[in-house]
Formats: structure tokens, C-alpha cells, sequence
């Protein structure tokens, strides 16, 4: 978070300036000014010392040098000589800074778009845009949720499912899955394909209900609303779908 504030502010200090050492003794000094005060004044914590970060993160620069390079050069050309250059984005599109719950996002395009602003690579070089989706629907954190399970099914879904933020280890909110979501998220990706994932952690769910539109004040919605007013007070329009008792784990083809 505050790497991005740094970075919109025109004030961050990449890696360019890092391996160059009379340009980030510069940059460093200019931020540490802003730094310091933000420290001490705000957090009531002790302010940085110019000479030791320095020392410390010159020597990060020399360990870090060989591998710093111009990353739009480099797939460009590996482009260029014919070989497959596979992307792959974090997060979900529900959190993308512009297209998902704002201001419950991150800060930064995690839609197929992001692949291109994030790596230099034009829009025509990317040829296929694979989603991947969960047969639930899961959230970290706080924001607007219309198909989260609060009882004993969700709490089996997090605990069958394994869902646990991978950095955090906080445990995600479950839900049914949300197929006016998956529709917003395949219309901004330019989706080819979608993988289902987690389809054996609904084994012994029966019904398994889907989410195809929301009602809105007694009006059907199916297209995913940009207002979170509206999202909060939306109420899911369920298909309920047979469930299954036998393993899938095990599958490996569809016929399976």
C-alpha cells in the first residue's frame, strides 16, 4: 500500500535509481526527509539514519544488479523469436483498482488488462486470456458479499476448501458461487476458457445453489452493479443444481 502511495505520489524510488549510487543517495535523502517526520510526528516511532540505510541498501544493490533489466526489452524479443510467453495475474478482478468493489480493491489492475501496463508487452501480443474461477465464491477482508454462507455450510467450505489468505492467513468469507461476478470478470478479461477449480470441496453439498442475477428493490439485475449502495442491498436469485456423494478427487478427465 504504501509502495503504490510512493509510486502514484511520482515520489518512489525504483530499481534503476537503486543500482545507481549517486542517484539513490540522492533520492533516498529526498524521501527520508518526508519519511522521518511522517515516523516521528505520526507514529511516534524512531526516525531512519541516512548513512546506515544507505550502507544497507548499497549493498542490496550490488546483490540485486545482475538482475536488473529493461523487462519490456526482454519479452519483446523473446516474442519476437517465436517463444510462448505465458502471464500470470495475482489477485482477482473483484479487487482490480478500477473495476472491482471500490474501495475494497488493491491497488493495482488485476484484470488481463494489467498484463500489458504491468509488463510493457502491447495489447496484441496477448493472444489467450484463461480465467480461473472457484465452484464457490470466496473474500478476504471487508466489502459486499451477496452470496456469503454465514452458518455451518460456509465454516465447512473454509474448512474443506483450505481458505486461508496465502500471505496473511486470515480465513476468507465463503459463499455460493456468483455467476453475475464470473460474467463481469469474463467480459472485462476477454476470457477464452474459464477453470473451475475446487469442484471436490462441494462433495456431499446437496442442493449446490448458483447465483445467476440479483434483485434490486423488485428488479432483476443479471449485469454486476458499479454502485456499492446497490451491491449491499441486492438480494442473490438462486438455480439450485443436484449435488453428488461420490469422490471426485481422483478425477482426471471429463468423463470422470
Amino acid at each position: 500500500g504504501p509502495t503504490y502511495e510512493d509510486k502514484m505520489a511520482r515520489v518512489g524510488i525504483r530499481f534503476a535509481d537503486l543500482v545507481d549510487p549517486e542517484v539513490f543517495e540522492q533520492a533516498l535523502a529526498a524521501t527520508l526527509r518526508e519519511k522521518n517526520l511522517y515516523l516521528r510526528e505520526i507514529l511516534g516511532a524512531e526516525a531512519l539514519d541516512l548513512d546506515h540505510t544507505l550502507a544497507e541498501y548499497r549493498a542490496l544493490a550490488e546483490r540485486f544488479a545482475p538482475h536488473v533489466g529493461d523487462t519490456a526489452t526482454f519479452l519483446h524479443d523473446a516474442l519476437a523469436a517465436g517463444r510462448r510467453v505465458l502471464f500470470e495475474g495475482g489477485q482477482g478482478t473483484m479487487l482490480d483498482i478500477d473495476h472491482g468493489t471500490y474501495p475494497f480493491v488493491t491497488s493495482s489492475n488485476t484484470t488481463a488488462g494489467g498484463v500489458c501496463t504491468g509488463s510493457g508487452v502491447a495489447p496484441r501480443q496477448i493472444d489467450t486470456v484463461v480465467g480461473i474461477a472457484k465452484a464457490y465464491t470466496t473474500r478476504v477482508g471487508s466489502g459486499p458479499f451477496p452470496t456469503e454462507l454465514h452458518g455451518d455450510l460456509g465454516e465447512r467450505l473454509r474448512k474443506d476448501g483450505d481458505e486461508y489468505g496465502a500471505t496473511t492467513g486470515r480465513p476468507r468469507r465463503c459463499g455460493w458461487f456468483d455467476a453475475v461476478v464470473v460474467r463481469h470478470a469474463v467480459r472485462l478479461n476477454g476470457m477464452a476458457g474459464l477453470a473451475l477449480t475446487k469442484l471436490d470441496v462441494l462433495t456431499g453439498v446437496d442442493p449446490i445453489r448458483v447465483c445467476v442475477a440479483y434483485e434490486y428493490r423488485g428488479r432483476r439485475i443479471d449485469a454486476f452493479p458499479a454502485s456499492l449502495a446497490v451491491l449491499r442491498d441486492v438480494t442473490p436469485v438462486y438455480e439450485d443444481l443436484p449435488g453428488w456423494a461420490e469422490p471426485i478427487t481422483g478425477a482426471r478427465a471429463i468423463a470422470d
